[in-house]
């Protein structure tokens, strides 16, 4: 089944924070630097995962996770890392 929606002629979209399917955060001290734009830039972000040791279990994921959420910029960013392995 597909669904076909036409817009209007002059129908504008805007989306102000799109997702990114594939962002590397960086670790350690860059990772702040790196979130500081990519805050600017998106509603939700996949982190990719080869890091050194690379995110290979769901422990990993979880602690890469806490360590993004930990570099947010103080700025009331609200951008969401989503984790993948």
């Amino acid at each position: 089944m597909s669904c076909k929606i036409v817009a209007k002629t002059g129908t504008r979209l805007t989306i102000h924070l799109p997702d990114d399917f594939h962002h590397h955060f960086r670790d350690g001290p860059k990772t702040a630097s790196i979130l500081k734009h990519a805050t600017k830039r998106f509603g939700r972000a996949i982190a990719m995962p080869n890091l050194r040791p690379p995110v290979t279990t769901t422990e990993l994921a979880l602690k890469y996770r806490t360590h993004l959420l930990d570099s947010m910029p103080e700025d009331g960013s609200t951008l969401e890392p989503l984790m993948t392995m």
